[in-house]
């Protein structure tokens, strides 16, 4: 059974919405968002995407992933 998550590249800071591509690494955090989907990211891009995504919630909603 494959894990949902192992093939997943992370969507960047932006979560892939101002046209900016993938960073490539693997996905270790899901960032809750407020209307849209979560946002799925490396832990490189984890804090940029907590000040810089659009709908992210206050405080934060995360969760780690393997």
């Amino acid at each position: 059974m494959t894990d949902r998550y192992s093939a997943a590249s992370c969507r960047g800071p932006y979560g892939g919405e101002n046209g900016l591509e993938d960073c490539g690494d693997p996905v270790r955090f899901e960032v809750a968002r407020h209307l849209r989907p979560p946002l799925r990211v490396c832990p490189v891009h984890l804090g940029p995407a907590l000040l810089l995504a659009t709908g992210v919630l206050w405080p934060p909603g995360i969760v780690l992933v393997r």
